[in-house]
């Protein structure tokens, strides 16, 4: 019982998902990504094995659609899962097995999937996508959270929210952001709080590791940003 967005943005490569569901803990399970390379999404009776899978397919070079291919053939019990993927290239491909209950599926377009399962209906999915559609001169964290938002207004799943993540790189091999709701009666609200806090220091912490006399501490830095205003 899980819906999510993941995209790759198109003008600065950074890869993304934003996702919730109702038990503890999603981000620990299902989002998986690796800088310049792609990533890989598992949910629905969800094997966190197949992500460092997929993203191993991946790094070979692998295109989305052969990832899935394999995924699917490795695994048993493939008709409960439900997964996406996204290369280096911007090829989206989702799965959604059989076994899956109520209204479940994905909304898939180059750099771009919605999807989930066990949903309230399918309007979950088309209102993070239009959503994103809409948010074009946003970042690419807003933009992921605000189709998350519209996902959960637009009825959510069966059951309701407990746990949400956002998670995103960049070129580094640390994330650009990596938050996550794991117990709570809004996640989603709970996560754009955090989000909303943190954004303004992104920046820093992402940058400072290659240049920590630069950068300085949090509070000169942010005190440079304003006045360059």
């Amino acid at each position: 019982m899980t819906f999510q967005i993941a995209a790759r943005c198109v003008k600065t490569g950074r890869y993304g998902v934003a996702i919730t569901t109702r038990p503890m803990g999603v981000g620990s399970r299902c989002p998986f990504i690796e800088p310049g390379v792609g990533l890989t999404v598992t949910m629905a009776r969800t094997d966190p094995r197949l992500g460092p899978l997929g993203i191993n397919l991946l790094k070979l070079g692998y295109s989305a659609q052969r990832v899935i291919d394999e995924i699917a053939a490795s695994d048993p019990h493939i008709e409960m899962r439900q997964i996406c993927v996204i290369d280096r290239d911007g090829n989206a491909v989702a799965r959604t097995g059989a076994r899956n209950t109520h209204w479940s599926g994905a909304l898939v377009r180059p750099n771009l999937v919605a999807m989930g399962n066990n949903l309230f209906s399918e309007r979950t999915v088309t209102a993070m996508g239009d959503t994103w559609d809409a948010g074009e001169q946003l970042e690419l964290e807003d933009r992921l959270l605000a189709a998350l938002g519209a996902g959960r207004d637009a009825g959510g799943q069966n059951g309701g929210q407990h746990s949400s993540a956002l998670l995103s790189y960049g070129h580094q091999i640390f994330p650009y952001c990596d938050l996550r709701v794991d117990e709570h009666t809004e996640p989603v609200a709970e996560l754009r709080r955090l989000y909303d806090r943190i954004r303004p220091l992104l920046p820093f912490y992402y940058g400072r590791p290659a240049a920590p006399d630069e950068y300085g501490r949090e509070d000169d830095w942010l005190a440079r940003q304003s006045g360059r205003k």
